[in-house]
């Protein structure tokens, strides 16, 4: 089985550094959190401290 020459491992490493690179970069980008801060607050009771002294 014949080798892979040094030029061809380096064109494959850059393909797949560049590929993983602009996954990630997409990735990031196109992720949207889910806000579960306003049902929190729906069901938040707030204690009060009233001192009678």
């Amino acid at each position: 089985m014949p080798q892979m020459a040094p030029m061809s491992w380096l064109t494959l490493f850059l393909l797949f550094t560049l590929s993983l690179i602009i996954m990630m970069t997409i990735n990031y980008y196109l992720f949207i959190p889910k806000m579960q801060v306003e049902e929190h607050n729906k069901n938040f009771y707030k204690k009060t401290m009233n001192w009678k002294w």
